[in-house]
């Protein structure tokens, strides 16, 4: 914790805002997690972004300012270089006869306006402006500064690069790239870059017959991006096996590593996995960004009737809390939100992990290695000998697993996990089928949530929309009352790269195990029985839970109906 935390905690307990309590609490959790206390505050909900900034800023009367939306003239723009904004994270606004105003993040940040004035040879002065909304305008006024994996290529002529060899050294152990090299390694960078600034999840490198294909996925959905020659691929396979310490001469194995980069100052894991495909070897690079993991509940795309269902859940002592769906659903950043959120000095919290994909402060947490016998249920064994208070399984894959799970939940542990089921009920038979007795099954777990991710109707773009007569007939008796409610779809903008949607959010299915479930689970009930009983009790289907994104104007019936068609009413 830095002098400037201690002052701005001082500010805020001056002006209202938190109280000597929550300040000590914020001290607390700032050392404790080796974090900021602005984050802090804003994460727990004390008090909001940009109320702090509203406050920081009237203290060095400054004004605060929403870029979004905002229009700046491209005179403005221009009195400042591209690199120049990027590097103190600033964006011009707006220009006063002799002085220049720009935008920044931090108003306690002096010395970047006295940089400014020397750099630019004018008066500076400063507005406060959201961080995220400055990185928004700064990829968007700014991308034509920066290169771009196209003309990255077109300088890439024939015999520019040296395509590696089996015998090639590793450059990271040489501590410097020869000429030939710098180009791949500059692309490289690019693609990575470009992927961050498009908010991809997954770079995907494919090689085919003819063409070496790269496709980045943007909000769920795969995107064809400008493809790097064929005579490339060697040389961009070898250069990312050398950035994830991957043996490059192997070739005939899969093989997993990870990548630690920072990209317009933010901390990036890329887990990257390759595997020998018929035309080279396929890459996929998963980007981990960790600002993910500050997502509140309600950001994740709970409302608040279920939010406080499932706080509620989180808060229990002991019992097994299981995320289900599919591969690429967001169970794993609901679970390390949930850690997150419940991650208190008094509460010691281990995780069993494959791989631990994000590194989490205050959180102990263990890598399954299987090539020298340190399993999940090895890992487990022993951390329960470390007494902790709760435990995330990254996935229940066999009995032995799911056996332990049960019985630490039994013996006073809280247990998170995850199942590969299609929603919430099927994971009661799972658990019965990979071999618990019914009876442990009843006894230990306490929720189940089935989720999916539906992509969010962009904000630039939105507008009034009538749903299609062929999705209507799809909903069956839910059509009527929709038809009568108001919809949007986003239009397509330059923001939202013209598909009319920005950003995900979940839809729930929270399936709580009631005395009455419980009994049903006792005679071992099929799954399409306890989700009939389920839905008497007050379980919503993800598919009711979309419709009510639909009616709330977030998402769109389109992408709903996409990601539940197996769902059954």
């Amino acid at each position: 914790m830095t002098a400037n935390d201690e002052y701005i905690l001082e500010i805020l307990e001056s002006v209202g805002l938190i109280n000597r309590e929550q300040a000590l609490r914020a001290r607390e959790a700032a050392q404790q997690e080796d974090k900021g206390v602005v984050d802090v505050l804003a994460r727990s909900g004390i008090v909001s972004k940009m109320d702090i900034l509203k406050s920081l800023a009237g203290q060095f009367g400054m004004e605060t300012i929403t870029l979004t939306g905002l229009e700046i003239p491209q005179e403005v723009l221009d009195l400042v270089p591209g690199e120049v904004a990027r590097r103190y994270k600033i964006v011009p606004v707006y220009k006063n006869e002799a002085t220049l105003t720009v935008a920044l993040s931090d108003p306690l940040d002096v010395e970047t306006l006295d940089s400014l004035r020397y750099i630019l040879k004018c008066n500076v002065e400063g507005v406060v402006a959201p961080e995220e909304e400055i990185e928004i305008a700064l990829t968007h006024y700014y991308a034509h500064a920066s290169a771009t994996v196209e003309s990255m290529l077109e300088e890439i002529t024939e015999g520019t690069v040296a395509v590696p060899t089996d015998g090639i050294k590793d450059l990271s152990q040489e501590g410097e790239a020869t000429e030939a090299d710098a180009p791949i390694i500059k692309l490289v960078s690019l693609i990575i870059l470009e992927a961050f600034r498009n908010r991809a999840s997954d770079i995907h490198l494919e090689p085919l017959a003819k063409k070496f294909r790269v496709r980045y996925r943007i909000d769920g959905v795969l995107r064809e991006v400008e493809s790097p020659p064929k005579r490339l691929q060697s040389a961009i396979i070898s250069r990312v096996k050398i950035m994830a310490n991957m043996k490059i001469a192997e070739k005939r194995l899969p093989q997993d590593g990870r990548i630690q980069i920072n990209v317009m100052g933010r901390d990036l894991d890329l887990r990257v996995s390759t595997i020998p495909a018929s035309h080279g070897e396929s890459i996929v690079m998963r980007i981990l960004d960790k600002q993910s993991l500050l997502l509140g509940l309600p950001q994740l795309g709970f409302f608040s009737d279920d939010q406080q269902v499932f706080e509620r859940l989180i808060g229990l002592s002991d019992g097994i809390l299981l995320a289900t769906g599919p591969t690429g659903s967001g169970k794993t950043t609901t679970l390390y939100a949930c850690l997150n959120y419940i991650n208190r000095p008094d509460r010691k919290i281990i995780t069993v992990e494959d791989p631990v994909e994000y590194q989490l402060s205050g959180i102990n947490q263990v890598h399954v290695r299987t090539d020298i016998g340190l399993t999940f249920a090895a890992a487990l064994r022993s951390i329960l000998r470390q007494a902790p208070n709760i435990i995330m399984i990254g996935e229940i894959r066999d009995f032995e697993t799911a056996e332990i799970a049960v019985n630490a939940s039994l013996t006073g542990h809280l247990v998170f996990s995850t199942l590969h089921t299609n929603d919430a009920p099927s994971a009661i038979t799972r658990l019965l089928d990979i071999g618990v007795k019914p009876f442990l099954v009843a006894s230990s777990v306490r929720a189940i949530m089935a989720q999916r991710l539906v992509r969010k109707i962009c904000e630039k773009c939105k507008e009034e929309h009538k749903a299609q007569e062929a999705e209507l007939r799809l909903l069956g008796p839910a059509a009527q009352q929709l038809a009568q409610t108001q919809q949007f779809k986003g239009k397509g903008c330059t923001d939202c790269q013209f598909t009319g949607y920005r950003g995900r959010l979940g839809i729930f299915e929270i399936f709580t195990v009631s005395d009455d479930v419980r009994h049903l689970i006792f005679e071992q009930t099929s799954a399409s029985e306890l989700r009939i009983k389920a839905r008497e009790l007050g379980m919503r289907t993800l598919r009711e839970d979309g419709l009510r994104k639909v009616v709330a104007g977030v998402t769109t019936l389109e992408e709903v109906l996409r990601v539940t068609m197996g769902d059954i009413d």
